[in-house]
């Protein structure tokens, strides 16, 4: 599975994260209102970000979301834990602009993410704090169920484990 796909939808375009990315994207991060409901608050400061930014590039399945209006980036969204043999992935470490909150953006975004990982998976899984409401109902909106709590050991509290099948074949 390539987990650095160049991906294209109406809204968007997705491609694969790179180095001169970084400050369009902490511009981006740096709104403390992006992070009010996720533990990791320390993103929004430069040194959070760039933490944030050498573990996505070492990732290996980074990817940036562009505006296809006006070319501009507008967030960030990644794969990881592939398993080829549970046939399975992870899509999250979304975020987006506050000016593409609440519309269309991050159901293309997702909708392009997740077809996708289903032409390799069958289930793609997505871990989201239990203190972000706003991710969570996110999720849900896709059709993803809660199959699993657990510890968030990194940042305190619990992590819910959604998980999305494939859609059934012809």
């Amino acid at each position: 599975m390539d987990r650095q796909p160049t991906l294209e939808g109406t809204l968007v375009r997705v491609r694969p994260l790179e180095p001169e990315d970084f400050e369009p994207l902490y511009a981006i991060a740096s709104d403390p209102l992006l992070w009010d409901q996720h533990p990791a608050k320390e993103r929004a400061e430069r040194s959070g970000f760039e933490l944030w930014f050498e573990d996505a590039t070492a990732s290996g399945g980074a990817l940036v979301v562009i505006d296809r209006r006006d070319d501009q980036i507008i967030g960030s969204s990644r794969y990881a834990g592939y398993d080829p043999e549970r046939r399975q992935v992870e899509i999250g470490w979304t975020f987006l602009a506050r000016s593409h909150w609440g519309g269309p953006y991050n159901a293309e975004l997702k909708s392009l993410m997740l077809r996708h990982a289903f032409q390799f998976v069958d289930a793609v899984m997505i871990r989201v704090h239990s203190g972000n409401l706003r991710s969570q109902r996110a999720v849900e909106k896709l059709g993803a169920r809660r199959v699993a709590i657990e510890p968030d050991v990194a940042r305190g509290g619990e992590n819910y484990v959604f998980r999305l099948e494939a859609p059934a074949g012809p």
